[in-house]
């Protein structure tokens, strides 16, 4: 009796060891919108080498939106240059394109100069643009194959929100159009992901469609998730990193070929203990940079609220440009608020850092009502600040994301003549991401940054605090 029970002992845990055993983990590092923030590297780098003492096969990705945002980064030689280096440093294996990618023209000499592919099934270059991209990417793990499949989001005009000359000889299509084409991996590999440029509330679409994904690492939303988030038994991941606020670790458990258990845990970057001393370095050297510490003007109250920003953004150009009018598209304000004090010219690029040119157009009142609505698609988070007049936007009730009608005042209130014809000076991306009139804009050979920089000169010190030309009524 006792020996039928030791052998039957034995074979319980021979059992109980085959199966943990044949249970496995794929371990994923993921970043998303990081945004040039170069600074946050040295911290980056130690947490993944600290990862990969524990797992040397750790995967290491990004969501896209890797450049723009940070001058030292974007205004370099070669722009974008720094942020691949140390991208190439640290040893990412892969990162989707961000709308954010095609903000210069030189997206095809970093992809050069990237030691890791760029994973995008919805985009269609022409050879002659030599974008080299690969739609999917199947990674071997120690013998467990990943599948990540790379979509990037496009916005109403079917490019991604980027100006629509960067993006010339391009084909892009829709996410759900192309996706399934690679359910097939779902088939050949252990995990299949989708290594997403959509936004949150697409990548939940996403969730919804092809349930045969098992993760959705997600970006351009900057939402910055929490735990376990679970849709249609998909994980979904993505932070809030415009400042590098955090990475996602993310474990995946493989049994039998098919994923049995998923997790996600948050790493705050910037609050990590250790640093990279060698990254620290490299950081150093690209941030030398004494021309941009230049004092432009003094900020006599803090700056807190975009609005505020973008007002005076406006100003600049109707002072600079000798225009009545002037139109900053929310988009193009990159910064949240600005502290009392020095201005300075890092502070003015990382601003306007899209290197937009001056634009003037010719406009009738109805005219601009026009342009201000097609451009924001009648979306009242999308309306652009505006300068020497004021705008009331009226929203509905039942609805209260979508303009019903926009009214337009002078800055002292009194009624707008909309059949009068008035100079508007706005930057180059509104005009072409709107309906303008044909002919009616005229680009001027100087950028917008420049027009700032030579405001706030002149101006030597400015005070927007609590300055608002945009209400919004709700019926």
């Amino acid at each position: 009796m006792k020996k039928n029970i030791i052998l039957i002992y034995a074979l319980l845990i021979i059992a109980i060891s085959d199966s943990w055993a044949s249970k496995r983990e794929i371990h994923i590092l993921a970043a998303n919108d990081m945004h040039a923030t170069i600074d946050a590297f040295p911290q980056l780098a130690a947490i993944i080498d600290s990862l990969r003492t524990e797992d040397p096969s750790l995967l290491v990705f990004s969501g896209g939106d890797n450049r723009t945002g940070n001058p030292l980064n974007d205004k370099y030689e070669i722009s974008s240059y720094p942020m691949v280096t140390l991208m190439n440093m640290v040893g990412f294996n892969a990162s989707t394109l961000g709308n954010h990618e095609f903000d210069t023209h030189s997206l095809s000499r970093l992809i050069g100069l990237s030691d890791f592919r760029y994973i995008c099934a919805n985009v269609f270059p022409s050879d002659s643009a030599n974008i080299k991209l690969v739609p999917y990417q199947v990674f071997d793990v120690e013998g467990l194959k990943v599948g990540v499949i790379g979509c990037i989001q496009l916005s109403p005009n079917g490019i991604p929100s980027t100006h629509p000359d960067n993006v010339k000889g391009i084909v892009f299509k829709p996410a759900q159009e192309v996706i399934p084409q690679y359910e097939w991996l779902s088939r050949e590999c252990d995990a299949t992901i989708l290594l997403s440029h959509l936004g949150y509330p697409d990548d939940i679409k996403m969730a919804e469609m092809f349930p045969w994904l098992d993760l959705i690492i997600g970006g351009h939303t900057h939402t910055q998730l929490k735990g376990d988030e679970i849709h249609n038994g998909i994980l979904i991941t993505q932070n809030k990193n415009k400042f590098m606020g955090c990475v996602t670790y993310i474990t995946l458990t493989i049994e039998n070929g098919k994923v049995v258990g998923k997790k996600a845990e948050y790493i705050n970057v910037m609050k990590y203990p250790k640093k990279n001393k060698v990254v620290q370095a490299m950081v150093d050297h690209f941030s030398c940079n004494p021309a941009f510490n230049r004092v432009l003007a003094l900020a006599e109250e803090p700056f807190e609220a975009r609005e505020e920003l973008g007002c005076m953004m406006c100003d600049a150009y109707i002072e600079e440009c000798n225009t009545d009018l002037a139109v900053e598209n929310p988009g193009g304000v990159r910064i949240d608020s600005h502290p009392a004090g020095d201005i300075t010219v890092l502070d003015v690029l990382e601003m306007d850092p899209f290197d937009n040119h001056a634009v003037i157009l010719e406009l009738t009142g109805e005219e601009l009502v026009t342009m201000l609505r097609t451009y924001c698609h009648n979306k009242v988070r999308s309306f652009p600040y505006v300068g020497g007049f004021k705008c009331e936007l009226t929203i509905d009730r039942s609805d209260p994301g979508i303009i019903k009608s926009v009214k337009l005042f002078t800055l002292d209130g009194r009624k707008f003549d909309m059949k009068k014809r008035y100079r508007v000076a706005t930057n180059s991306y509104v005009p072409a991401t709107s309906k303008i009139p044909k002919g009616s804009d005229r680009i001027l050979n100087m950028q917008t940054t420049d027009l700032l920089m030579r405001y706030l000169e002149n101006k030597k010190s400015v005070n927007y605090r609590g300055v608002r030309r945009l209400t919004v009524l709700t019926k």
